[in-house]
């Protein structure tokens, strides 16, 4: 399975994941596969605002902090002109930290907590 997520302007988007370090496969003038290992998403030339107000990709790295480091590395708010990432914050269930894309959809990037207590196991 792969979600179909909106691009408001799509080279603009593209730019901004390829930056993030997703790799991209074009698949048509206005449709590209973009992936991170063995993850990845469609991102598609098709824009409404209620749609992608309202969208939002979560995604379980193996380290936050690292990818924290590389999110503000990129200064995403002068460059692409988005809202300021939020920093990672302990919620119920983790730690989760924020990036809004060029078109306003939500990323949601948690560290995935079974990894580490699988790492932690193989160390005892």
């Amino acid at each position: 399975m792969r979600s179909v997520v909106p691009a408001k302007t799509f080279e603009i988007s593209k730019r901004f994941y390829i930056d993030l370090g997703f790799e991209s496969r074009p698949l048509t003038h206005n449709l590209a596969e973009l992936r991170l290992g063995a993850y990845a998403f469609l991102l598609q030339g098709y824009y409404v605002q209620q749609w992608a107000d309202n969208f939002v990709m979560h995604m379980f790295v193996s380290d936050l902090s690292r990818w924290w480091d590389h999110i503000v590395s990129l200064d995403l708010p002068s460059r692409y002109g988005v809202k300021s990432p939020r920093a990672p914050q302990r919620e119920d269930w983790g730690v989760v930290a924020s990036v809004i894309d060029p078109s306003g959809v939500l990323w949601r990037i948690a560290e995935d907590v079974s990894t580490k207590l699988s790492e932690t196991v193989r160390a005892s």
